[in-house]
């Protein structure tokens, strides 16, 4: 009975793209009678059923080989597009998480929208991005995979700008989506750009051609060909992980509803590092993209980390660590390990949802989202606080935790190559524990403030789910373990790395914990504080480049189109118009004067004709 779940796996999309359907068909007639809250219990039962009917799967899976499917859709000419799926543990592992973590956030949003009408279309929504993700863990060929993304770009906007009578969302949303068009477009190139080289687009099928011996030696003999081409098939997976230059828009995607940033910042997000895990094979063919690679996960990771440390509404602070930890994903792609960043992602994505949880709490009933204004909410949210911290810990290097592992993993992983980086994953660790812990303090230590003197433990959809992820975030040693998938044990790398999340969270503590130092805290280079503050000025650089380029080209381009163009046209109109407004006081009614006007005319042309063939 449980193969049957393993073999129907492939099924498990189509549970919430049921759900999705239902509550969209939730108009608002039905809604004046029932209220808007059964559209949300139809979706969070198909993502319970999903989740079950994938655990079952995974149980099953065992120690099985992948199993392969092929759903056909269309052939010919030579081309076959029908869409490959792969069913094997990390694929599964991958669905767990992605159905836990919505299952939570949509009990969480219970509580987070009661208030709100808009249930159909927000879990609807969810639904949507869940039925995606799944698909997108499922599906083997790059194509489709392409395909996917941009329905999911398409839902990030939807999700974002879903309260669309707010100024700063609808600005958010359409950032969100441009930002990753851009990505998406680069990438549509090297998707078809890819088809001449391998004939296939199939992932497994692409990774056997780039070990094949005429395949290296081509890429050796053209590099510029194969560095191009990793360009454009990078561009894709950084703009879904906010990466640099692509990292503004997940933090304007913050506008949007909370639950869904639960579900965006643990697992959204990674679905760039999926298809870049993915692509691993066709990017190593050309160091100079693997050297991008690592250069670019550096770069955001590093900068990521100052730049969260300068902020001061909570929900940025939760914002900028994410496109760092995935910037550190991107160096384990960058340096050959694959298996590594697979292993920070499932990590990641189970206790992110940890803290942008507990900021929901905060956020819910408080009159303020400045840190600097909150505090002394431990003994009034001492759940909340607990929760926070654990979710803290399973990011961050804090052992015996899974975070921790991944870590040390990457370390033991880099120290082969290049102790640079090893250099650069510890004090991104020490950076990323400070601002972290740093928000903690400011929120949680302290005296209250006036603005959080009243601010009580919320009731249950914000607790349960919280704490339901905290229990599974503080059990991930203990699965990894199980599956075989904890690391080996590295003295002088672990006491390391643990001596690097002890500093960073110790220096917060003392910082923003100590009445002898004012508050707020302020650096002692004013310049230095505002280039953090202000996101490195990245926002300046691109309105004076990208933004400033589209600008100038619109209006030149809106220009010809009014003088030029239109004028054009404007100018016949007018002749026309002049032309007949003075024939129509010629006209007699006189068919004889109307012929002797037709022969006039055409021996003029006649005559300009044959004085034309003379000379």
């Amino acid at each position: 009975m449980v193969s049957w779940f393993l073999e129907s796996v492939w099924l498990v999309p189509v549970y919430p793209l049921v759900g999705t359907v239902v509550a969209a068909l939730w108009f608002p007639g039905i809604i004046r009678r029932t209220g808007p809250r059964p559209a949300g219990y139809v979706n969070t039962l198909m993502t319970l059923l999903s989740l079950g009917h994938t655990v079952l799967a995974l149980v099953a899976m065992g120690g099985r080989e992948p199993l392969s499917y092929t759903v056909p859709w269309l052939q010919v000419a030579g081309l076959d597009l029908s869409l490959p799926l792969v069913v094997s543990p990390v694929s599964l592992a991958a669905m767990v998480v992605i159905f836990g973590v919505n299952f939570l956030a949509q009990v969480y949003a219970f509580g987070y929208l009661e208030m709100d009408w808009g249930w159909a279309r927000f879990f609807s929504l969810l639904a949507f991005f869940e039925a995606g993700m799944s698909a997108l863990v499922l599906c083997d060929s790059l194509f489709f995979s392409y395909m996917i993304l941009e329905l999911l770009t398409l839902g990030t906007y939807l999700l974002v700008g879903f309260w669309l009578n707010q100024p700063l969302v609808v600005t958010g949303a359409r950032d969100a989506f441009l930002t990753k068009r851009v990505g998406d477009l680069f990438l549509l190139m090297g998707v078809l750009a890819l088809w001449p080289l391998s004939h296939t687009w199939n992932f497994t099928e692409l990774a056997q051609w780039a070990t094949q011996p005429e395949t290296v030696a081509y890429a050796e003999a053209h590099p510029q060909v194969f560095f191009w081409l990793g360009l454009a098939l990078l561009a894709g997976p950084l703009g879904k992980c906010a990466q640099f230059p692509f990292h503004l828009w997940l933090d304007e995607a913050m506008e949007g509803p909370l639950p869904a940033t639960i579900l965006r910042n643990a697992v959204v997000v990674a679905t760039g590092s999926w298809v870049l895990v993915k692509l691993t094979p066709i990017l190593a063919l050309s160091p100079g993209v693997m050297g991008v690679t690592v250069g670019i996960g550096v770069a955001t990771a590093l900068g990521a980390a100052l730049i969260a440390i300068a902020q001061t509404c909570v929900k940025r602070t939760l914002s900028y660590p994410v496109s760092a930890y995935l910037g550190l994903v991107l160096v384990a792609v960058g340096t050959g390990h694959p298996e590594t960043a697979l292993l920070m992602m499932l990590t990641y994505g189970v206790a992110m949802g940890l803290p942008v949880m507990a900021a929901g709490n905060v956020v819910w009933n408080s009159i303020t989202q400045d840190v600097r204004r909150l505090g002394g909410l431990a003994a009034r949210r001492p759940v909340t606080l607990l929760c926070w911290l654990v979710g803290i810990a399973g990011v961050v290097a804090v052992p015996p935790l899974g975070g921790f592992w991944s870590w040390l993993q990457l370390v033991t992983d880099l120290a082969e190559q290049s102790p640079g980086l090893v250099a650069v994953v510890l004090l991104v660790n020490g950076l990323l524990t400070f601002g972290l812990v740093r928000v903690v303090c400011l929120i949680f230590g302290n005296r209250p403030q006036p603005m959080s003197e009243r601010s009580p433990e919320l009731h249950w959809p914000f607790i349960l789910p919280m704490t339901v992820l905290a229990g599974v975030v503080l059990h991930v040693p203990h699965l990894l373990a199980v599956t075989g998938l904890l690391p080996a044990w590295q003295q002088d790398w672990g006491l390391l790395l643990t001596l690097s999340t002890l500093s960073g969270g110790s220096l917060a503590a003392l910082v923003y914990l100590s009445p002898g130092i004012p508050k707020p805290v302020r650096l002692p280079v004013a310049s230095l504080q505002d280039l953090l503050a202000y996101d490195l000025y990245t926002p300046k650089l691109y309105r004076l480049t990208v933004v400033g380029l589209v600008d100038w080209v619109s209006r030149i381009t809106d220009a010809l189109d009014r003088y030029l163009v239109d004028g054009l046209v404007n100018l016949v109109g007018v002749a026309t118009v002049f032309g007949g407004e003075t024939l129509k006081y010629s006209t007699s009614g006189k068919f004889q004067w109307y012929l002797f006007t037709i022969l006039v005319g055409m021996a003029l042309v006649v005559g300009l004709a044959v004085t034309t063939i003379l000379h």
